[in-house]
């Protein structure tokens, strides 16, 4: 094992050597791999024709998990709010319960995962392709994949293991092995979860790694001064920067992961959609009719892409990529939160899709409804992170700033999360020894520095598809394991009713007296 590490490292060197010598190796990759790349992304994202337009089977397979345990949990995902909220304020907190941190802790990291470029890039290109009635499937697909959030996180805590230095491990890896197990198949389950694993290593080099700093440094040179920035042809120093912030932060593992993301999202998350109710606010005359617009392409079956069929898919598909319920990533982070009811952090966990989809995702399908569409943006050749910038400018001159700290710091926060995520993947492979961390945690800020370097299409490519695909065996332990996490959940929220009604009698009896 010591051998194959040092191997990972000197390559992970000489790699980075090679790029400095050679600028166009990113061109040499990516026709190397395009080939390999498209047909796994096309294999991944597979389309079946559906009223005439095609979708892909993993969005139907997230959207038909999502809607089944809405269903079958009797509409937790609004049954529970209320105690989501009460958790995270924590109302029910006991800092004698076995984790790492608390329930706000363990949200904002995962919402931190979830709310990126996304969020204000991907709803435009959403709404460009599918019109704006596919802002509606977005906000009721959010709505519907809380309930598959509270599902994986409740198992992602029921079947965690604590280590032997406190620290929490959790994940699909976990509740994968131990119902297979239990079954009496040890060798499909440990196997199931070494995919899961590798893949969600894989992943998150992509997804939540390259993409994310290549967006931040794009970014940044934009405002900037663009082809006359500093940075301009310093892509290799703004990576080396950000790697530097990112190993600081992941270094002290998800303690430390959790203070910077707890201060971080709210921040970021306040500040992105202070800026876009300014911007609905200056632009109030046109929300009846956006609103209208909404409605009408949600339902009638003309428009673009087909109206409603083709806004219902464009609108699930976006809004299942955004909270990405359903791909396990989560209960990794929520994993580590200290309680010893499972049910807990899995209510808690409502509380993403709501943020991410419900509430950040609308709130910029109304931006773009109320400002770029009567503005004649939708036009005019812009598309994804530009036309929402535009939208945003429209009104306030300087919005492209807070703007792009804000698309900065979703990257960043992203980065983090993800660090995590592929480290526990590492660590379930490779063990827990801090030496195979610190690997791991070394070549993740290595990718970090080649995302701003390079263009490397087919690999982003590549591991967005391993991503979505590890989503199969997930959801496929969520529906094995559906009946315990229903019990579980029922009796733990009758716990909380009746510790609730307790308090309010106390409260009244004291009153009287």
């Amino acid at each position: 094992m010591t051998a194959f590490i040092k191997k990972i490292t000197w390559l992970s060197l000489l790699a980075l050597a090679s790029f400095s010598c050679h600028a166009s190796i990113d061109q040499d990759i990516n026709q190397m791999l395009q080939p390999l790349s498209a047909a796994f992304s096309n294999f991944v994202f597979y389309k079946i024709d559906l009223f005439g337009h095609g979708i892909p089977i993993i969005v139907m397979w997230l959207a038909a998990a999502a809607s089944f345990f809405t269903v079958y949990l009797g509409f937790i995902n609004i049954r529970a709010f209320p105690y989501a909220v009460k958790l995270v304020r924590g109302d029910y907190a006991n800092n004698n319960d076995p984790g790492e941190v608390s329930h706000f802790k363990a949200l904002t990291t995962a919402i931190s995962g979830t709310v990126g470029i996304g969020n204000i890039a991907g709803v435009a290109v959403a709404i460009g392709l599918g019109g704006p009635g596919a802002a509606f499937w977005i906000f009721f697909a959010g709505f519907l994949a809380m309930s598959t959030k509270l599902v994986e996180c409740t198992l992602g805590v029921k079947y965690r293991r604590i280590n032997a230095d406190g620290s929490v491990s959790g994940g699909p890896m976990y509740y994968l092995q131990a119902y297979f197990t239990r079954a009496n198949w040890p060798k499909l389950g440990k196997g199931l979860g070494r995919f899961y694993a590798l893949a969600l290593v894989i992943g998150c080099f992509g997804i939540g790694n390259m993409f994310q700093s290549n967006q931040a440094y794009v970014q940044v040179v934009g405002i900037t001064g663009g082809d006359n920035s500093f940075f301009a042809d310093k892509g290799w120093l703004f990576g080396l920067m950000l790697a530097l912030v990112v190993g600081a932060v992941i270094i002290g593992g998800i303690r430390s992961i959790a203070n910077v993301t707890s201060k971080i999202v709210p921040f970021m998350a306040v500040l992105y959609m202070l800026l876009c109710v300014v911007v609905i606010t200056m632009s109030s005359e046109h929300i009846p009719n956006a609103l209208a617009m909404v409605i009408e392409g949600a339902f009638t079956m003309e428009g673009a892409s087909g109206g409603a069929v083709g806004a219902l898919i464009i609108g699930f598909q976006r809004a299942l990529f955004s909270n990405e319920a359903g791909l396990g990533s989560a209960p990794i982070a929520h994993a580590a939160v200290q309680t010893k009811d499972p049910a807990s952090e899995g209510i808690v966990s409502l509380l993403e899709p709501f943020i991410d989809t419900l509430v950040i995702c609308s709130l910029t399908s109304l931006v773009i409804l109320t400002t770029a569409y009567p503005a004649g943006l939708m036009g005019s050749g812009l598309q994804g992170i530009a036309l929402s910038s535009a939208a945003f400018e429209h009104h306030l001159s300087w919005a492209p700033y807070p703007l792009a700290i804000a698309a900065l710091l979703f990257a960043l926060s992203t980065a983090i999360s993800w660090s995590y995520y592929g480290m526990k993947g590492w660590t379930y492979l490779f063990g827990e020894s801090k030496r195979v961390q610190n690997v791991f945690k070394f070549i993740f800020c290595f990718f970090i520095m080649l995302g701003c370097m390079t263009q490397l299409s087919s690999v982003l490519d590549f591991s967005d598809a391993i991503v979505f695909l590890i989503a199969v065996p997930n959801i496929l332990a969520l529906y094995l394991f559906a009946p315990e996490v229903k019990k579980e959940v029922n009796e733990y929220l009758a716990r909380l009713k009746a510790k609730d009604a307790a308090v309010d009698e106390n409260s009244v009896n004291e009153s009287a007296s």
